[in-house]
């Protein structure tokens, strides 16, 4: 897993600165009826791991709850994403089920691969009443399997491309200019605004495939088909993708840098016009507080070329799942009350968190409409929410970090002077061997 996904990092505006088990009935033993009880009562027992973001939602979330159910409560505990999958792995390998929690987190893409690989620590949410049209189906589809629902989305990964407004202003470029457009206008844009602020237009971590995996997600691709064949080798997108990023390195338009704090670094510091991330990274761009109104968000440049391409994209985010030990009844409905339904929550954690909704109603809100200072007054939140409704929906697979991995290494191959076509198909090759 890349740092890039792992790190929490969120917008927080001008308020913060910032296995192998047969699939039984479909998931978790009980098609949705939970199977044990995590805990007893009026009480749950919930896993997550950042407790200024998701375990803080979890807290107002339960403050939201216990207003109609004054008795309930929640036994948070607190994990780290790489604890909490070595104990899923752990419980499901001994069958010693009634460990787990009601509910935990887990990371979107690790999603389908656990579902797969370890069923029978689900509960799936076709009982729960929810209604998963309102919420984005790009961020649905990571915990869809068999048409069957395992998780509720919490955090957006929606991609943004933050830039400095004043340095392209010294190019003549408002934020208008870079929303909208193909990378080819990107990249002329990119050579003007280099040549007068004398500044490349953004930074990547090197070794990393982030950058390449949302530029082909913006099109409508994966590197898995949406039987879960491997699509790497003939993926005509994926190649234009890395010739992109080879042409953007080359022309110095993208630096690439050793770590995360190097990225980071980058844009904070005005090594560089501004970066393309999940939304997340707004976290750490608003830690430069005297760059405050000197920043714009827009969506993604578009891939030339390629029919159905859009300007939108997702690079990580997690969802909330019941598990097959879970009290059903009582879990499935706290959720729905609140993560699934209150906009009173959203609002919260918006303010205080940065916590940007996937549950679409929430960007109609007062709160989700105002003003945000750092980005010279632009709405940025409900800017983001309807990002999210317009990123592709795309089969991740099960071994999509093994591929994510692959395609790293093939970048690393492609930006050194490698044939692009014969280093996707080796990461194919390498894609297949770890699938077994």
């Amino acid at each position: 897993m890349s740092r890039l996904l792992t790190r929490r990092s969120v917008l927080v505006g001008s308020l913060a600165v910032a296995g192998a088990a047969t699939l039984a009935a479909c998931g978790g033993g009980d098609s949705g009826s939970g199977g044990g009880s995590g805990s007893s009562g009026s009480t749950l027992k919930v896993w997550a791991w950042d407790p200024a973001f998701n375990i803080y939602a979890m807290q107002e979330a339960e403050k939201i709850y216990q207003k109609d159910h004054p008795d309930f409560k929640l036994e948070i505990t607190e994990m780290a994403w790489d604890d909490v999958q070595q104990k899923l792995t752990t419980l499901a390998q001994s069958q010693d089920f009634d460990q787990l929690p009601d509910i935990f987190l887990m990371q979107n893409m690790a999603t389908q691969k656990n579902i797969e690989g370890y069923p029978d620590i689900f509960s799936d949410y076709e009982k729960s009443g929810i209604d998963f049209s309102e919420f984005p189906e790009s961020v649905v589809n990571y915990s869809l399997y068999e048409d069957v629902h395992y998780g509720l989305p919490f955090d957006a990964g929606t991609s943004i491309g933050a830039w400095r407004t004043d340095f392209l202003e010294q190019a003549g470029y408002t934020i208008d200019d870079l929303t909208d457009i193909t990378w080819s206008k990107f990249i002329e844009i990119g050579k003007e605004v280099k040549a007068k602020a004398g500044k490349p237009m953004l930074s990547s971590t090197a070794g990393a495939s982030d950058f390449i995996m949302e530029m082909i997600q913006s099109a409508g691709s994966s590197i898995f088909t949406d039987s879960g064949e491997v699509n790497i080798a003939n993926n005509e997108v994926l190649l234009k993708a890395t010739e992109i990023y080879k042409q953007l390195v080359d022309e110095g338009l993208v630096i690439e840098v050793n770590s995360w704090d190097e990225y980071v670094a980058s844009f904070t510091s005005e090594q560089v016009v501004g970066t393309i991330n999940g939304v997340w990274i707004s976290g750490s761009i608003q830690t430069a507080t005297e760059q405050s109104g000197k920043w714009a968000v827009t969506n993604l440049p578009a891939i030339d070329g390629v029919d159905g391409a859009t300007n939108y994209s997702a690079n990580g985010g997690s969802s909330w799942i019941i598990s097959s030990n879970a009290n059903y009844d009582l879990a499935a409905d706290f959720l729905k009350s609140t993560f699934a339904g209150s906009t009173e929550l959203y609002d919260t954690i918006l303010s205080s968190s940065g916590a940007i909704a996937n549950w679409i109603p929430a960007g109609k809100s007062a709160v989700y409409n105002e003003p945000v200072e750092f980005y010279g007054g632009q709405t940025v939140y409900a800017d983001v929410v309807d990002f999210g409704k317009k990123v592709p929906s795309i089969n991740t697979g099960v071994y999509y970090y093994e591929g994510r991995d692959a395609i790293s290494a093939a970048v690393t191959q492609i930006v050194g002077g490698a044939d692009p076509a014969e280093a996707l198909k080796s990461a194919e090759e390498t894609t297949k061997f770890a699938m077994g």
